[in-house]
């Protein structure tokens, strides 16, 4: 059991409004992109103007990211998201801190599902972690990562080097368009899905890797080593 660090014994946790209307609820799903990315005053990739949709460094090397919690999550739904924060900090330089009135903050709320907006996009930042779907270690820093900026792996601009990709099986293609990435490293948490992800069959593929295509993939367990390095590498951690 992951103990709640002394660092977020006085978190502030916020009421929100009442639940989402249905129209709202399908607002949101319509805006969802790869599953899990909400699209609206979102960035396409992690390569932005002026570095402008990262979270700045502070002067003493660590990159802090205010966050808020829902009141409606228990206790033990509140030691599973701090718990799984404090990973970061411990491996990289990034340390998610209780929110203290600062403009641009992540708001932890368990709306429909699990997605997060990539990048710092100002302001107050919704990432949905719905009350037992999303409350997972692996899920929380998916959705953690993609806060930092980071893509899913199979919309990298260089993911032909990695998987072949089966146009022919997929359901939605859109979740499989390429965008222009700034590619650190590959192989890592952000390749969640299975080899069937988005697939309009039960018996065909939609992600092969190459040239191996018996090397696993979808692992949802927690950061790998390769999002340790590229999270360091994307925030120019000393770490």
């Amino acid at each position: 059991v992951t103990i709640m660090p002394t660092l977020f014994k006085n978190v502030r946790i916020l009421e929100i409004s009442n639940a989402a209307t249905t129209s709202l609820i399908e607002d949101i799903l319509n805006l969802l992109i790869e599953g899990d990315i909400w699209t609206k005053n979102t960035r396409n990739a992690i390569i932005c103007k002026n570095a402008s949709c990262f979270w700045p460094m502070s002067s003493n090397g660590v990159v802090y990211i205010p966050f808020t919690l829902d009141r409606s999550y228990s206790p033990l739904d509140k030691i599973t998201i701090t718990g799984a924060m404090t990973d970061f900090y411990s491996k990289a330089c990034i340390q998610f801190i209780p929110w203290t009135n600062q403009k641009d903050y992540v708001s932890i709320e368990p709306q429909n599902g699990c997605w997060s907006s990539v990048g710092k996009v100002g302001g107050k930042q919704v990432v949905s972690l719905q009350r037992d779907t999303c409350l997972f270690n692996g899920v929380i820093q998916h959705e953690l990562n993609h806060v930092l900026g980071f893509l899913h792996e199979q919309s990298r601009s260089d993911r032909d080097q990695h998987v072949r990709i089966d146009w022919q099986y997929i359901k939605y293609v859109n979740n499989f368009q390429k965008i222009n990435t700034n590619n650190l490293a590959h192989t890592s948490l952000q390749n969640c899905y299975r080899r069937d992800a988005f697939s309009n069959t039960t018996n065909e593929y939609t992600i092969t890797p190459i040239p191996n295509p018996n090397v696993t993939i979808g692992q949802r367990i927690g950061l790998s080593s390769i999002d340790i390095q590229r999270i360091n590498l994307l925030y120019q951690c000393s770490k």
